[in-house]
């Protein structure tokens, strides 16, 4: 009885998405030349554009952001500082200088860096050698530093990104995803707001010798403040991007591309489509209650949930697009529970695909209930379990466990 009446107030919440993302016209779509490509929301996760966002390719120079990622997260952590000196290792020198053949800082062999002047040479410039010089220093070899990448990589959530090394360069089994790469993105911006400012400097002087920022968008008008360019023959070229207008960021990756031309003018269009094409709509705010999911065992039935964030839909303008919701959970939740603890996300499905997958987080504790209040509940849940298995036998279909709709 409990656990039905939650399931029903998260079915009756979960309506209000329903009727707020309702269109009236044909829906407006995008198309781009890219193989693989995705566009979303900073702040809700929203997913606004996708193709094969979850087919692997070779991320090239875009791996530097997960090698980025291990510098920041060290000098956040106060494991280095901005003056900490690197040695250019002669491997750094030999693989990653300009006699490489790929982008370099152009540091000179047995030379002393600081931290401050890599970044922006492994960052602004793309440098091979930088890359080298960080991994080799920090953990005495790139494939050290590529196991600290994987690591990282599974903490952040890339599900299918594999890391080989830290410069990009060509590996047959370092493979990434747009989605992932969309995920490192979020993750840098959300967690190192200080040291992401570096993404935007436009220019960095080293040994004498002046690059450009190879990010395209970065020269337009639509407030680009990253992330990263990068190239490879196999895989083409892609851009892992970032922009502000009017308080909204979008982050978008691109792959495969045929030319740098093709790469900044698709970049363009996507990135100027995402911030005109969309209505943006509030569904919850921070800490409001979304659903209450029921507990196992607990002195309560159920638990309220909550996002962290504002939870914001954006729906193409004009769309009839049908859109549906739920909230998804591993069940049954079992007690104790403690507040603020993930217990599910908020899914919202745009067609087949994803476009928003919000965490979702109990508002309150839940302790252990009496013995009478767990004996009480485990015969709930066999009941509930029956009625399950019947309904799913009757209409042939598997249950897709912990969902409440």
């Amino acid at each position: 009885m409990r656990a039905s009446r939650a399931i029903l107030r998260a079915a009756t919440i979960l309506a209000a998405v329903f009727s707020l993302s309702a269109g009236a016209v044909t829906a407006q779509t995008f198309q781009t030349a890219a193989p693989h490509a995705i566009l979303l929301d900073a702040e809700s996760g929203a997913v606004l554009f996708e193709k094969a966002a979850d087919e692997l390719f070779s991320p090239a120079s875009m791996a530097k952001l997960m090698t980025t990622e291990i510098v920041f997260s060290a000098l956040k952590e106060g494991r280095l500082t901005m003056d900490t000196e690197f040695t250019v290792t002669e491997d750094a020198w030999k693989r990653g200088g300009a006699g490489g053949g790929g982008s370099s800082m152009f540091a000179q062999v047995n030379s002393r860096i600081k931290m401050s002047d890599l970044l922006r040479g492994l960052i602004v410039q793309s440098g091979n050698d930088a890359a080298i010089t960080i991994a080799e220093n920090m953990a005495g070899t790139e494939e050290a530093f590529a196991g600290l990448m994987n690591q990282k990589a599974k903490e952040i959530g890339l599900t299918r990104s594999t890391f080989r090394n830290a410069t990009g360069y060509s590996a047959p089994d370092q493979k990434v995803t747009a989605r992932d790469m969309a995920k490192i993105a979020q993750h840098i911006i959300d967690t190192y707001p200080d040291l992401y400012k570096i993404f935007a400097e436009r220019e960095f002087t080293w040994n004498k010798i002046k690059q450009q920022n190879r990010n395209p968008l970065l020269t337009l008008d639509i407030g680009a403040d990253g992330l990263k360019t990068g190239y490879l023959e196999e895989s083409g070229y892609a851009l892992t991007g970032s922009a502000v207008q009017n308080g909204q960021r979008l982050i978008m990756v691109l792959s495969g591309l045929k030319t740098a031309r093709d790469r900044a003018s698709e970049s363009r269009k996507l990135m100027e489509w995402g911030l005109r094409a969309f209505d943006n709509r509030q569904i919850f705010q921070a800490n409001e209650t979304v659903a209450e999911v029921p507990v196992y065992g607990g002195d309560k039935g159920s638990v309220a949930v909550v996002a962290k964030k504002t939870v914001r839909l954006l729906q193409p303008r004009g769309s009839s697009e049908r859109m549906s919701a739920r909230v998804v959970y591993k069940g049954p939740l079992v007690a104790p529970i403690e507040q603020g603890q993930q217990v599910g996300t908020l899914r919202v499905m745009r067609g087949d695909s994803i476009a928003l997958d919000q965490p979702l987080y109990a508002a309150e504790p839940v302790a252990t209930g009496t013995l009478t209040q767990r004996a009480f509940d485990a015969a709930l849940e066999v009941g509930g379990d029956l009625v399950r298995k019947a309904f799913d036998k009757a209409r042939g279909g598997g249950k897709e466990a912990g969902s409440a709709s």
